[in-house]
């Protein structure tokens, strides 16, 4: 297990836990499957994996509490699994610190191409907990914007001169919005660049990382372009 991606798969329908965890497997993916929210936290826990994939709707813990607590614990990247695609469930995983999330009924290979482009982005295809933002442009030093330091060498960000924990999508998300500080960036650029969606992609999945971003940065950092996107004040 230690050569291969390790994925935890939380998943209550046997039939679906069991088919996807052959077929990741048939990937070359390491998985543990797991049927309920809390025994998915014991796992995450005791295994730390490289990925978590969570169903929305579990017993005992559901999907977006137990996204919550691995939120509190760890950057380790999480795709959430949504039966519908309009379920204000998939807006509140993104919100409880999700990366990603994949809509049910899923073809194997979508799923396998989606957890290889969140490793990616998280600049690993295995090793457990990485909080580093892996594969972003390093334009070295330190960017000053008002009260808000980026240092884009040690990957650390300081707002007022305090430590600002950003997860590692959403240091890549600022990391491209002060490479071109007041530069409009579509929802759509910002997906093909932080999400490496080579295709259109749920742009809610950018607004709710926009949105958690602001909490973190200051609420007037990002300006949003009403039609166009979103643009960093300079």
């Amino acid at each position: 297990m230690a050569d291969q991606t390790h994925v935890l798969f939380v998943e209550d329908d046997d039939v679906i836990r069991e088919a996807t965890q052959l077929a990741l497997e048939r990937d070359g993916f390491a998985v543990t499957a797991m049927p309920d929210g809390l025994s998915g936290l014991e796992s995450f826990r005791a295994d730390r994996p490289d990925i978590a994939l969570l169903d929305v709707m579990l017993p005992g813990l559901d999907g977006v509490s137990l996204c919550r607590r691995i939120r509190d614990e760890s950057t380790v990247p999480v795709i959430m699994l949504s039966a519908r695609a309009d379920s204000i469930d998939v807006v509140l995983g993104l919100e409880a610190g999700a990366d990603d999330y994949v809509t049910k009924p899923f073809d194997g290979a979508v799923l396998v191409a989606r957890i290889r482009a969140v490793l990616r982005r998280f600049g690993h295809a295995g090793g457990g907990d990485r909080a580093e933002a892996a594969g972003a442009a390093d334009t070295g030093g330190v960017l000053t914007f008002g009260d808000l330091e980026v240092d884009t060498d040690g990957m650390e960000v300081h707002r007022a001169g305090r430590p600002v924990a950003l997860t590692p999508t959403e240091m890549r998300l600022l990391l491209e919005f002060s490479s071109a500080p007041g530069t409009v960036l579509s929802r759509d650029k910002l997906l093909e660049r932080v999400w490496d969606y080579g295709w259109g992609g749920d742009t809610r999945v950018v607004d709710v990382h926009v949105q958690r971003l602001r909490t973190k940065i200051g609420q007037d950092r990002i300006e949003t372009v009403r039609g166009f996107g979103y643009k960093l004040k300079a």
